[in-house]
């Protein structure tokens, strides 16, 4: 087949999984076939009249719960007999034929084909590929292909979320028919039909539809409908429960703990402009910062006669810009029970940067990073390794010591998250001034903080670094942790691999210098 190049259409996961199994019984590499995908468009109500059923959902009765596999989208174990019998496409062959493919892999498979993106039906089938000629490796994030696969399950996920949060219904006239409720959405993903189950589940026999520049489905009250793409939303509706919902809207809305950046760091912009609340947080901003802030909060005061309101006095100074140093940091409360902020030190244009959680006891009363218990045993594993602490820099993740007391004793506390966010502020300013190429995320604290995701897990990175924001991420124990884990075995072997993980970054900084990168 060398020099055959196979164009194939497909419109969704079936299609590409179909299309998928006949290329891998005959042996055809990705870089032989051209996959492409169609389009098209509509207007809101014009193909509700005769709506094609959603597969697998139009004989089911209604039910709480429609199974994710009505629409393309389930989570399978599959073998060779699932992607198909090799005899129906060509004649069968022992590699083919013996492959299976695991439930997590189809998992991620059919989560990644909703992410858009060129070449998505491409890549899926390099990951197939690849798997198929044994490369199990491809289902890790730390392979290129696999980190790449898990970001797009990720992101699906996350435009899930966000369409079940921000996706607004609005209600027709009666006597207008069926569908009761339309709703319109601009999702960046095509993750319309595990949303339109999800509200399945929940409204009953309400009718309703979901409009979308994409897709379309209705529901009428049994069973999913896929109508088409359409080309305009449901903004000429008048609704009377929406009209409610904004009364109740504005009278819920306290000017007087108005904080506009939380509101919008909460929703992203691109939700606004179909909230119907939307349009009324410009306005009710305005009044706030013309005094309606002050009247309200006066108003709740005097409701609470003879009541004494604490107010710390930074709070009841007006909003300022950023602090410039450490020692002016008030971004979150830890500053009140610290000694001191714990800066960053090392070389300032280092190729290595090593994150920690937060200071110590012992960093706390000296102004330093790793100067007590956990810097010695740092100091070890670093020699160990092969690399000079002069060499690095060593920072914290948060800067100001959490401690909780225990007789005369401060122990350690592990930050929140809302701590690690608000200190983010100074990690993202180290990162830009020392421009590391490789990044050491010492414990899961400093590696949430590195990947600004709070659901990263330790245990998921340890094995292989990752690529983030231009810079590699390697992540290992916390020096802290290797003090305190119980028996010597375990000791051990933990810091063996904290010295493998600083060793692989010192190689990955070699390799970069001798190709001169």
């Amino acid at each position: 087949m060398a020099g055959l190049v196979h164009s194939i259409a497909v419109a969704g996961f079936d299609d590409w999984r179909a299309a998928a199994r006949g290329l891998i019984v005959r042996r055809v590499p990705p870089e032989s076939v051209q996959w492409s995908a169609p389009g098209g468009g509509g207007d809101l109500f014009g193909a509700v009249a005769g709506p094609a059923p959603v597969p697998g959902t139009a004989a089911q009765p209604a039910s709480p719960a429609i199974p994710r596999a009505a629409v393309g989208v389930a989570a399978a174990s599959v073998s060779a007999a699932s992607l198909g019998s090799a005899a129906s496409v060509a004649p069968a062959m022992p590699a083919a034929s013996a492959m299976r493919i695991p439930r997590e892999l189809m998992a991620l498979l059919q989560g990644a084909a909703c992410y858009r993106a060129e070449d998505r039906w491409a890549f899926l089938y390099k990951i197939l590929w690849r798997w198929q000629q044994g490369q199990r490796e491809v289902m890790s994030m730390a392979d290129e292909d696999g980190n790449r696969l898990h970001g797009m399950v990720r992101a699906v996920r996350r435009e899930e979320h966000d369409m079940h949060a921000y996706l607004r219904f609005r209600e027709r006239p009666a006597g207008e028919g069926a569908p009761r409720f339309v709703a319109w959405f601009e999702p960046a993903h095509d993750v319309l039909p595990q949303v339109a189950q999800h509200f399945a589940a929940r409204m009953g026999r309400a009718t309703w539809l979901i409009a979308t520049p994409e897709a379309t489905v209705l529901w009428d009250g049994a069973a999913l409908h896929a109508t088409g793409p359409l080309a305009r939303g449901p903004a000429d509706i008048e609704d009377a429960g929406e009209a409610l919902w904004l009364t109740y809207y504005r009278s819920i809305f306290n000017p007087a703990r108005l904080n506009p950046d939380v509101m919008h760091s909460h929703v992203r912009s691109r939700f606004w402009k179909h909230m119907p609340e939307a349009a009324l947080v410009p306005e009710m901003v305005s009044q706030a910062a013309a005094g309606a802030r002050r009247v309200g909060q006066a108003s709740a005061v005097g409701r609470r006669s003879g009541t004494t309101i604490p107010i710390a006095p930074e709070k009841a100074q007006p909003e300022r810009q950023q602090p410039h140093t450490l020692d002016e940091c008030r971004r979150c409360e830890l500053w009140q029970h610290a000694t001191q902020a714990v800066p960053g030190e090392g070389a300032r244009k280092a190729r290595i940067m090593l994150v920690g959680e937060q200071p110590g006891d012992q960093e706390d009363l000296q102004g330093h990073p790793f100067v007590g218990p956990a810097g010695a045993l740092l100091d070890r594993a670093l020699a160990q390794a092969g690399v000079d602490r002069a060499t690095v820099y060593v920072t914290n993740a948060v800067k100001h010591f959490k401690w909780e007391p225990r007789g005369k004793r401060r122990l350690h506390k592990t930050p929140a998250q809302k701590e690690i966010l608000a200190c983010h502020y100074w990690l993202e300013g180290e990162l830009e001034q020392v421009a590391p190429q490789v990044v050491v995320a010492l414990g899961s604290t400093a590696l949430k903080a590195i990947l600004e995701d709070s659901h990263a897990a330790l245990k998921d990175y340890m094995e292989q670094p990752v690529q983030h924001a231009g810079r590699w991420v390697v992540a290992t124990y916390h020096p802290a942790y290797v003090l305190r884990v119980p028996g010597a075995d375990e000791k051990s072997r933990a810091l063996a691999a904290m010295v493998a993980a600083l060793r692989k970054a010192r190689e990955i900084i070699d390799a970069q210098q001798r190709t001169g990168r």
